[in-house]
């Protein structure tokens, strides 16, 4: 194996399609407990993607998005990003903030004008459940590894979405030029919201997740 996502068989994206609804299943239950509302998320799809694939998938280069970019540390380093568009942004934080707020009898916050524009609540709150989703694949990557995975802290920008994935361009195109997607997908009353996940090991560590997954190196 050449150490990169691109030498990934289907038997092995089956895995971590496994790992990515074990962490969901976990982050859906904490978003639920803290909205006091049943939501879900699944993971509709997961593929391997070229760098420059990535922002067909986003809706392309000049499209506003907001990213948090989380690095891995411990037995296995790299990053793992999770991207949502600007105005889905907007829905899921009105989702879980409006719950939030009227358990705590206090006033709706004011969805701003502006597109681009979020509140230092709002922020604060994106940030969280970025925190918690990433946080619960990265437990699940843990429980079926038995490695020591540990997420360093969260980078959170705003800007179009070529300038933030410039950042994993950079990071890691010396060692590859392939992320491993998994389309996310939020779900509450029959309303959906989807984000994105990338998942992008360096090559050392892949090799190592593999092995504890016992899955063999193609």
């Amino acid at each position: 194996m050449e150490g990169n996502l691109q030498s990934l068989n289907e038997l092995q994206l089956d895995v971590f399609r496994e790992i990515g609804n074990i962490g969901s299943s976990s982050a859906a239950i904490a978003l639920s407990k803290i909205v006091d509302r049943k939501i879900t998320l699944s993971l509709p799809k997961v593929e391997i993607l070229k760098f420059n694939e990535i922002t067909r998938v986003i809706g392309g280069e000049e499209t506003e998005v907001l990213g948090i970019l989380l690095p891995m540390r411990g037995d296995l380093n790299g990053h793992i990003m999770f991207i949502i568009g600007l105005q889905q942004a907007h829905d899921l934080v009105s989702l879980l903030l409006s719950r939030m707020l009227h358990m705590a009898q206090k006033p709706a916050v004011q969805k701003p004008t502006a597109l681009g524009a979020f509140t230092e609540m709002e922020m604060s709150a994106l940030q969280e459940i970025s925190n918690i989703m990433i946080s619960s694949y990265i437990s699940a990557i843990s429980t079926m590894t038995g490695l020591k995975v540990l997420p360093a802290v969260p980078q959170i920008c705003m800007d179009m979405a070529a300038a933030i994935l410039s950042i994993m361009v950079i990071e890691y195109g010396k060692v590859g030029d392939h992320v491993l997607y998994m389309a996310s997908e939020f779900t509450q009353n029959n309303v959906k919201i989807g984000g994105d996940f990338f998942l992008v090991p360096d090559m050392q560590s892949l090799e190592k997740l593999l092995s504890a997954l016992g899955v063999r190196s193609v």
